[in-house]
């Protein structure tokens, strides 16, 4: 089977990766329990479905390849030079008994996840990891799932941790075009094109970088959301009604979005000032990411973000205004596109060759926190019931990765009716995340209120 070479952006997050800053996705699924054992049954379900998921039996290997044209034109990813990349390929000793493992019984589902997140995945093997915790009690069971974000996005992930929960309806996938079979040497009649398109990606990329640049030429950050790393984590989740978030939604206009913006907002001024750390006049930095997958993209499992910068009012006292705040900031993102400002920068990663990401990908992650202080992202669910070995799944937390310098990423997905905030924090930096998890509770309850009629 020929490599599947990684896009540019799945080879920014391979090499920006640290052992203090690991690089992948999470999702912490709890699941109602009919006996003591089902947790242990789970988990031998999970290892005997995962050996015939193709997608989880990839690893990811260097490439050294100095010029290959006809696969990135292929992909519609002008970037000609993989000298330096990496590829995906199946693993021939792919064993899903290492990658699924039973733990013992917890009290705190959260303070086993948050132990778990922090430990980065093997990089020689399949980057993915199943951990099934039994619930003290006997009526739950919880499964943290973990995918490196070269491996997969949010909706590449869901796909995979579907394709070994129980058989549901879903669409079937898009098969991939077939790809003709490639030579040692390129195709001088590509030349041309490759060279406009060359030509073209570099203006392009200059002006984005100029956007940049000028969004991160001043910033202010958040003490409390920016730490030097520690390399522990801990984890919380909240959930709110989504029959609330309408309530509020039809009574001042928006998205929902913009609502579940505004609570993170909401939450953090509360949490701010209870801790005694002032929200008077602190607005930080938000990268809001933003998808760019289209639905027949012939590169599925790749990245392809970009993103929103916006400043979240925190400092607004108002729960209203905080809101209308929010709904403007996002309108002019929303004017502007998804190719302007800092939230572009990860546009960026489609111009840059293959050894650029290698030998630039730790400068990179360390200059995150000039950008912004605070991740906010959505990962969509399905709308139908999940279940694994019968057992149904009663909420979902998605957790998304900490950058350097910053203390706090926080993931919302709805799920059944529930919206679930995924929170993921430096442990040593952010010991009271449990409190700022309460706080979106009461962000909810005041925004109802202040909308009743």
């Amino acid at each position: 089977m020929t490599p599947d070479l990684l896009a540019p952006l799945d080879l920014a997050f391979w090499n920006i990766e640290s052992a203090d800053h690991p690089m992948h996705l999470g999702a912490l699924g709890i699941f109602s329990a009919h006996s003591p054992t089902a947790g242990a049954h789970a988990a031998d379900l999970l290892a005997a479905r995962a050996a015939g998921v193709p997608g989880l039996r990839m690893r990811i290997r260097d490439v050294w390849r100095p010029l290959d044209l006809r696969r990135p034109l292929a992909h519609g990813l002008r970037q000609p030079f993989n000298f330096g990349g990496a590829a995906r390929e199946p693993d021939p000793g792919f064993d899903p008994l290492h990658h699924v493992r039973l733990h013992a019984p917890a009290r705190g589902f959260h303070a086993e996840a948050g132990r778990l997140m922090q430990r980065p995945l093997e990089r020689d093997r399949p980057p993915w990891e199943a951990h099934v915790i039994p619930g003290e009690d006997g009526l739950s069971f919880a499964v943290l799932f973990k995918f490196h974000h070269a491996l997969a996005d949010g909706l590449r992930a869901l796909t995979l941790a579907a394709a070994v929960l129980d058989p549901m309806d879903m669409p079937a996938p898009r098969p991939r075009p077939a790809e003709p079979r490639r030579g040692l040497l390129p195709d001088v009649r590509r030349l041309p094109d490759a060279l406009r398109g060359a030509l073209s990606d570099l203006g392009r990329a200059l002006d984005i970088g100029a956007s940049v640049a000028r969004s991160s030429l001043v910033t202010r950050p958040t003490p409390a959301l920016t730490a030097e790393p520690t390399g522990t984590r801990r984890t919380a989740g909240a959930v709110v009604d989504i029959d609330d978030v309408h309530l509020v939604r039809k009574a001042v206009g928006g998205t929902v979005n913009d609502v579940l913006i505004a609570v993170v907002a909401g939450a953090l001024r509360r949490w701010l000032d209870e801790r005694g750390d002032s929200s008077e006049g602190v607005a930080p930095r938000a990268l809001i990411p933003v998808s760019r997958r289209r639905p027949r993209t012939a590169h599925p499992q790749g990245n392809r973000l970009s993103g929103y910068l916006m400043e979240l009012p925190v400092g607004v006292p108002d729960p209203l205004r905080r809101l209308g705040a929010v709904r403007s900031a996002m309108d002019r993102n929303k004017d502007a596109g998804p190719h302007r400002g800092a939230g572009a920068v990860a546009l960026l990663a489609d111009h840059v060759p293959a050894l650029g990401h290698r030998l630039g990908g730790p400068l990179v992650g360390q200059a995150a926190r000039l950008w912004f202080d605070i991740l906010v992202t959505s990962v969509p669910l399905p709308g139908v019931g999940l279940k694994l070995g019968g057992h149904p799944l009663t909420a979902v937390y998605p957790f998304a990765p900490l950058a350097r310098g910053q203390s706090l990423a926080i993931a919302i997905s709805t799920y059944r009716g529930q919206v679930h905030y995924g929170f993921v924090a430096d442990a040593k930096a952010v010991p009271d995340l449990g409190r700022l998890a309460h706080a979106v509770t009461e962000e909810m309850e005041t925004l109802i209120t202040v909308c009743g009629p």
